[in-house]
């Protein structure tokens, strides 16, 4: 539809009754975002936004990220006024209300239209940078006919203030990600109160600075936004529109002040806006003719998705991009087979140069694997052979060089699986996973396949001493839920996790890889058929004499382990050594499995490198946990291990003394 001012202003005005009444019900909720920036996006979805309610997961639709999630109503309403299935008025009559799609920040995996989870502000902007790059990237894979459309975000003070804005945008700005524009919704608010609070920046000359192009408008007045935002199109550079806004528009006593934020107007103001607006409809209504206003926003995609699908049917591309956009990984296990001839060598290597091996294999076979590693390209082992650079001048690259931006690379890698047809993986080293913690949480809220090499992944590290040396953070982020932490025992593990980690379609997954080199303990003869990572943990020696003790181990530890049981039976006490690489994948496992591996009569022992809080699950509390419960120190590996009690010689008088013996 053409840009009417007269129709807009009800358009808009329907976000705001919808938005106002549904935080009202709820006793919960923003409405002042909603009201605030009702009219941008009454005319972003008029003339700009590519979409089609019919087909939500239409592959060349725009991506529409509310950064700002807190303002939640503003996207349920749109979905909903545009003819979204859902949410249905039911639902947001019941906005933040158990078993309501509406929940009180945008969830990617309760509704169609909601491209990704956000709330922590800043992640919703960086994502949207992810969903760009993957954009660009399989733009240059398949061409204009496949894959050429926007991403579009609105972003509040808060999205802006946050540290993962500048890593985001400074890779946006550097990779000249020009089909990405933020509508920043400038209303000089928070919720303490006016940014004046707390900030005098000036934000556009930042992103100025970063490699961005900036335009401001009057965001109530629909022909300005319409000529910033056609000054946005038009320029290479990603754009931030900065839309001057009152924060509550529509609430004649509340609007312009920090009372509009994050609670609702109240009975009397709810009742003053609809008089103020001259809304007349009764809570949870809309008036047929601008509801038909608003259904016939989606009509223009809905004419480009049958255009694009004819193009998707006459293209010989059409099956590998299917493909990829499905999330389906190629038929075929060249790979395994390739794995399978490591079984017959006898490698040691640590095991982040053993996943460099697995990735050569994995690459060419998995063209839609990208890399990238946040400044530590040599230290992570992340780039291979087939690999070039990710690029302004050449998006079908495969690999990105992230600068030190570990969260901004984790946010990113969460829009590019979430756009689709790419399964990004970035690495740093263990420690530094901190740095981006919240996004590898927002990965499995998300359900999406990230994968996180983090090396470096224990004591092993050595010289560079405690502040690198990870000792909390694998039971860390085993805490996560719906996301698999892989720490491989040599090289074979190493492949398998790799694989597991590709296969996992809707769970992101970590792999803690060492510096230090490690014995290949796995080979023909005890590997049996399978992948044996797959069950989280499984028995890699049984026990010679008479089974009294079970020797559970991950990573590094595991060699630690096997010389321990070497100890142990060499004294007549038999010993099981299990081999954990993935503590998720084995709670996974029925009951008699676990309890063959882990059985009642035996003394446990779990061998990590790392901190013991939540090993007694597997030893119980009659068992040991070898560990680590304090920081690091300063110096070679091996001097590490033996002064922090992670040798055979330390670890069997303990045994034996609980034992008895």
């Amino acid at each position: 539809m053409s840009l009417d001012p007269t129709r807009l202003a009800p358009m808009a005005n329907a976000i705001r009754a919808l938005s106002m009444d549904a935080v009202q019900a709820a006793k919960s909720g923003h409405p002042g975002m909603p009201m605030g920036m009702a009219d941008v996006a009454a005319v972003l979805w008029s003339k700009y936004l590519r979409f089609d309610p019919a087909a939500p997961d239409w592959a060349d639709r725009d991506r529409f990220v509310l950064s700002a999630g807190h303002g939640s109503m503003l996207l349920y309403s749109l979905l909903h006024l545009s003819g979204y299935a859902k949410p249905t008025m039911e639902d947001i009559s019941k906005f933040r209300q158990l078993g309501s799609p509406c929940a009180g920040h945008p969830e990617n995996f309760l509704l169609d239209g909601v491209e990704c989870t956000t709330g922590p502000l800043g992640q919703g902007l960086a994502m949207a940078v992810g969903m760009a790059i993957a954009e660009r990237h399989l733009n240059a894979e398949f061409g204009n006919d496949l894959v050429d459309h926007r991403t579009w975000v609105v972003a509040g003070d808060g999205c802006l203030m946050e540290g993962i804005n500048h890593e985001a945008i400074g890779i946006a700005g550097h990779l000249k990600l020009g089909r990405m524009i933020v509508l920043w919704d400038d209303n000089a608010i928070t919720i303490d109160g006016s940014t004046d609070l707390s900030t005098s920046e000036d934000i556009r000359a930042r992103y100025s600075a970063t490699g961005w192009h900036t335009v401001t408008c009057d965001g109530h007045d629909p022909e300005d936004i319409e000529r910033a935002i056609d000054e946005a199109l038009a320029d290479e550079r990603p754009s931030l529109v900065a839309c001057r806004t009152v924060i509550g528009k529509g609430a004649p006593n509340k609007e312009g002040t920090s009372a509009v934020h994050g609670a609702p107007l109240g009975p009397e103001e709810v009742a003053a806006a609809r008089e103020a607006m001259g809304w007349a409809a009764a809570p949870f209504e809309v008036p047929d003719d601008i509801l038909e206003d608003w259904r016939a926003t989606g009509e223009r995609g809905a004419a480009a998705r049958n255009e694009w699908n004819a193009r998707l049917e006459a293209s010989d591309c059409k099956a590998e991009f299917v493909r990829r956009m499905a999330g389906d990984l190629p038929e075929g296990d060249k790979a395994g087979q390739a794995f399978t001839e490591w079984l017959a060598q006898d490698l040691t290597v640590a095991t982040r140069k053993a996943s460099e091996m697995t990735l050569e294999v994995l690459t060419p076979l998995v063209p839609e694997m990208i890399g990238g590693s946040a400044d530590l390209t040599g230290s992570n082992n992340t780039k291979t052979k087939a690999m070039q650079p990710l690029t302004a001048d050449d998006y079908g690259g495969r690999y990105l060089y992230y600068g030190i931006r570990e969260f901004g690379m984790a946010a990113a890698m969460n829009g590019m699986a979430l756009h689709g047809g790419v399964i990004p993986y970035g690495g740093t080293f263990l420690i530094f996973s901190d740095y981006c913690r919240n996004a590898v949480r927002l990965s499995a809220l998300q359900q999406t396949r990230a994968i996180y090499v983090f090396t470096h992944d224990s004591i092993g590290l050595g010289e560079d001493g405690p502040t690198h040396q990870p000792v909390e953070q694998l039971m860390s982020l085993r805490l996560i839920p719906n996301l698999n932490v892989f720490r491989p025992a040599d090289v074979i593990e190493t492949a398998e996790c790799w694989k597991l980690a590709l296969q996992a379609k809707e769970t992101p997954s970590v792999l803690a890889l060492t510096r230090q080199g490690l014995p290949q303990l796995r080979n023909a003869e005890n590997s049996g058929e399978g992948m044996l990572s797959a069950r989280g943990a499984y028995r890699l020696r049984a026990a010679q004499a008479g089974r009294k003790v079970v020797l559970v181990a991950t990573g590094s530890e595991v060699q630690v382990a096997c010389a321990t049981a070497d100890a142990l039976e060499a004294e007549g006490i038999g010993a099981d050594v299990v081999s954990m690489p993935c503590m998720e994948l084995f709670a996974e496992q029925d009951e008699s499995y676990r309890s063959d591996l882990l059985p009642a009569d035996a003394l446990k022992v779990s061998i990590e490198a790392g901190s013991t809080l939540g090993w007694e699950r597997y030893t119980g509390t009659d068992g040991l946990q070898i560990g680590l419960d304090r920081f690091g120190a300063s110096a070679p590996a091996a001097d590490l291990f033996e002064k922090f009690g992670f040798t055979a010689e330390a670890i069997v008088p303990q045994i034996k003394a609980r034992l008895g013996r």
